[in-house]
């Protein structure tokens, strides 16, 4: 194995007690769904005063906690989608997870600190696409959440 390899385990929390049990379990870090854009629409997510206290907590005990926007979003949800993050940011957001191309641009322009994750969803396949989601400042890409930029003969 590759000592300069950083390995985080990130675990999904469908609720904020299921948040609290990957703290507990020892995950690195926690990603979640918010009320609005995620994939898991009718799931018990969190509300934007849980999302807040989920932050706060993780970085309390030196954890990252990400947030999923990966849906496809409309025009009018994109105007949307500031307020929504904005107080997120605020609090020290330390990932968004995106599936939408035009998410990741509108969060890389007015977010310009925040890490980006490529959803799965996005459907990166190969190496093209994970050059051209370096090239565009994504933190990581699918495939066993792998670095952008990663070459497949280093696994």
């Amino acid at each position: 194995m590759r000592k300069d390899r950083q390995v985080e385990i990130l675990a999904p929390a469908g609720s904020f007690a299921c948040f609290q049990a990957a703290m507990n379990a020892g995950a690195d870090a926690v990603y979640a769904a918010g009320a609005r854009f995620g994939a898991r629409a009718y799931a018990n997510n969190f509300t934007q005063d849980e999302l807040i206290e989920a932050i706060e907590r993780a970085h309390i005990y030196g954890k990252k906690f990400y947030l999923t926007v990966n849906t496809l979003l409309k025009d009018y949800e994109i105007a949307e989608l500031y307020d929504y993050l904005a107080p997120l940011y605020e609090k020290g957001l330390d990932a968004v997870i995106v599936q939408d191309t035009g998410v990741f641009q509108f969060i890389r322009s007015n977010f310009p600190d925040l890490d980006i994750h490529a959803s799965t969803q996005m459907t990166i396949t190969g190496a093209a696409g994970a050059k051209f989601l370096e090239s565009q400042g994504a933190a990581s890409c699918p495939g066993k959440r792998t670095f952008v930029g990663r070459s497949s003969t280093d696994s």
